[in-house]
């Protein structure tokens, strides 16, 4: 049996043995976030947010004590192109004070802001989940501005690169517009549900290289977004390339009784679409 020198420790050893000085262990408990990276990394400022803060929302206090919105995105993405992320609103839109809107961005993208949604209490809760390109390492962003006008945000920074400049899936060219809902569960009535929204698009950033003419593709991506039910509105996105190709949002809704889920779509070359799914 080998037994390690006296004067070489097993790295188990070194860990106790810095573990043991004191405050060590403590400070570094106390900066740890999960994937290793500093807490206060995924809530750092960066100049390109200090200029889109200023050219958005001017001089208005924005909160960050994340007591009404949380994001989520993974600190290590697979693929540049197509970064989950989750926005997680700690206020109904039933209180007094619900979101009127929310505003998605990514700091270091060619084109940062990636989507504002404009909500009705038709929402119910105003939670959504939608994919993104990340182009470089970069924060992402969501501000949540209340019906009163004050604004919180929240923050994570996420390690990926190339998500504007991907090689595009040409495969389905012929579907472009589609657009396709989907329920999470059966229909409840008079309360909050989850559903789905795909639209069938390229999404193209004007970044993307064409293998087989080496020129770029022009930009061409979804630009609006409406959803509705029995005819009342329930939001409206303004999007650009920095969502991932075939756009899909997730989304809460409150149908009162049966009607008819719809969606109105708007790309960059006026091109429109609808999809729709009656209820009851």
């Amino acid at each position: 049996m080998n037994r390690p020198h006296p004067l070489h420790p097993t790295r188990r050893q070194a860990l106790q043995t810095l573990a043991a000085l004191p405050g060590l262990a403590v400070v570094g408990a106390a900066r740890a976030a999960p994937g290793g990276l500093p807490t206060a990394a995924h809530h750092d400022s960066s100049p390109e947010w200090d200029r889109l803060r200023e050219r958005l929302f001017g001089g208005r206090p924005i909160a960050a004590d994340g007591s009404v919105v949380q994001l989520s995105a993974p600190l290590r993405a697979a693929y540049g192109a197509s970064v989950p992320v989750k926005i997680v609103s700690r206020v109904g839109q039933s209180a007094a004070n619900p979101v009127r809107r929310l505003t998605l961005l990514v700091d270091k993208n060619p084109s940062p802001v990636a989507l504002s949604l404009a909500l009705t209490p038709a929402v119910g809760q105003a939670d959504f989940e939608v994919r993104l390109r990340v182009d470089e390492y970069s924060h992402v962003r969501v501000v949540s501005e209340l019906a009163d006008g004050t604004l919180h945000t929240d923050s994570r920074y996420v390690k990926t690169s190339g998500g504007c400049s991907a090689p595009p899936n040409r495969e389905a060219l012929h579907l472009i517009g589609r657009t396709v809902f989907k329920l999470q569960a059966p229909v409840r009535f008079g309360e909050t549900n989850s559903a789905e929204v795909t639209v069938v698009h390229p999404n193209d950033t004007g970044f993307e290289l064409n293998q087989t003419s080496l020129m770029y593709i022009p930009a061409h991506f979804v630009r609006t977004l409406n959803v509705s039910y029995a005819g009342a509105a329930v939001f409206e996105a303004d999007m650009d390339f920095s969502v991932s190709e075939n756009p899909t949002l997730r989304f809460n809704f409150v149908p009162p009784g049966p009607g008819e889920l719809r969606a109105e779509v708007v790309d960059s070359r006026d091109a429109r679409y609808a999809g729709v799914l009656q209820l009851g």
